[in-house]
């Protein structure tokens, strides 16, 4: 008997990413292989995305194109992740390629889901969204970078009005301190030199397990394992970054000098109505405090702008904050009118065009400050993680602490030597971009 074949395709954030990869794990242990070729599959999981309109989009865009790919075969479509959560009746209802439907909440029940599709119904699993979370599938097998995401907590208690993780997630839970650090020791002896922390709160960790927070007591126990050489932290939210979690990040030398803290606004009337548990003098005050206990860090912010309210002067003041605040790295997004959100039901309803332009405007002032920084970095020194080779012009392409893979930039160099993907290499800064910096294998400089 032939070996059913699975594939999975995987949108959105770096959260759906380890999903994925934890149900690869629980297929392959169930005697199914996995597979990249969607033609050779006899099952297709795509996990899906739904934060803002695009992302909706482009889920719904991934399901007619296999919907076409299925077209007079025996595949079966299973679609899993935000989509699927938050509008299951209406996909089933009306996108007749779907064969099942699984909630983010019960990724373990995958081989449950495929084994109920020889029947006539089309299964349906989503009550599992405030189950406990757990992760100790062994997703080694399908890690083949030297960088690993490692999610450390799953659902949100914050309840920001934009925001509709907290009903498709479920409530804050905590993943244990000995299980995860027992899955890094897992990726560091597959070889991964690299783990990047996330959840959708990464500062609020363990509030509910131990009832402390709980990611400074981590840091210290990741730090202990032999052969990681960075850990990075995404997600920090302002209102729970502690003096106690500055100390960790400053003792801990495994843990980069790098914090990723969405503050979304600077304007104390737009953070109320966002629901956002800080206000602006804290802001200020903890990137202050940041740069004064930590000379080198390097800190990356999200910023939302067009919020329902958001007045001339709201975005004039955010704009002065980023030139004031010069951060080293930078997003800007467009609010997202999402139905089942508290902010849908908000009066001042910015239009379109001035939300695109806002935006714009706050990132060619980023560019600006970008472009000074960088400036700055050129003669000195960085250890460098090669993330990519391209041979045949000698070509590499990596990053420095100060960079998350995908979001952030990079450093080009060239060499003749043979180095690896992984490795890690001292590289002078000789010219920068906007974003981008390039330099020479340190060994190999000559004035």
């Amino acid at each position: 008997m032939n070996t059913k074949k699975i594939s999975f395709i995987t949108l959105g954030c770096s959260k759906n990413t380890v999903d994925s990869q934890v149900m690869m794990s629980i297929a392959e242990k169930g005697g199914y292989e996995v597979t990249e070729d969607l033609n050779l599959a006899h099952y297709i999981v795509v996990n899906t995305c739904s934060f803002i309109n695009d992302a909706k989009q482009e889920s719904i865009d991934a399901i007619i194109e296999l919907g076409e790919l299925k077209n007079n075969t025996n595949k079966k479509i299973i679609v899993t992740g935000c989509l699927a959560q938050r509008y299951h009746k209406l996909l089933l209802d009306e996108m007749p390629e779907i064969d099942a439907i699984l909630g983010t909440g019960d990724i373990d029940a995958v081989l449950e889901i495929i084994e109920q599709l020889d029947g006539e119904c089309k299964p349906i699993k989503i009550d599992g969204v405030h189950n406990d979370y757990c992760e100790n599938t062994d997703r080694t097998p399908y890690i083949d970078s030297h960088v690993a995401y490692v999610k450390i907590a799953e659902g949100c208690d914050n309840r920001c009005s934009y925001c509709i993780i907290p009903k498709l997630r479920g409530k804050l839970r905590s993943r244990k301190i000995e299980d995860i650090v027992a899955e890094v020791s897992s990726l560091v002896k597959s070889g991964v030199k690299e783990v990047i922390l996330i959840a959708q709160d990464t500062s609020r960790y363990g509030l509910d397990l131990y009832k402390e927070l709980a990611l400074p007591r981590l840091l210290d126990e990741l730090n202990k394992i032999e052969d990681l050489k960075w850990v990075r932290i995404l997600y920090l939210y302002p209102d729970c970054f502690t003096d106690e979690l500055i100390d960790a990040i400053k003792r801990n030398d495994k843990v980069v000098n790098y914090v990723d803290i969405p503050t979304q606004h600077i304007s104390d009337k737009i953070l109320k109505r966002m629901n956002r548990h800080t206000n602006s003098k804290d802001i200020k005050t903890l990137i202050n405090k940041l740069r004064s206990n930590i000379p080198d860090i390097q800190i990356r912010t999200t910023l939302l702008v067009g919020f329902p309210g958001e007045t001339d002067q709201d975005f004039d003041m955010l704009k002065d904050f980023v030139k004031e605040a010069k951060f080293d790295r930078l997003g800007a997004f467009s609010y997202s009118h999402e139905e089942d959100t508290p902010s849908y039901k908000l009066d001042g309803q910015v239009e379109e065009e001035i939300k695109i332009n806002r935006r714009n405007e706050i990132m060619e002032t980023q560019l600006k400050i970008s472009l000074e920084n960088n400036e700055k970095k050129v003669d000195n020194v960085y250890e460098v993680i090669i993330d990519e080779i391209v041979e045949e012009e000698n070509l590499y392409i990596g990053r420095t602490y100060m960079d998350a893979p995908d979001v952030d930039g990079v450093v080009f160099f060239n060499s003749e030597k043979p180095y690896k993907v992984g490795e890690m290499i001292q590289i002078r800064i000789t010219e920068y971009m906007e974003y981008d910096l390039k330099g020479v294998v340190e060994d190999e400089f000559t004035k």
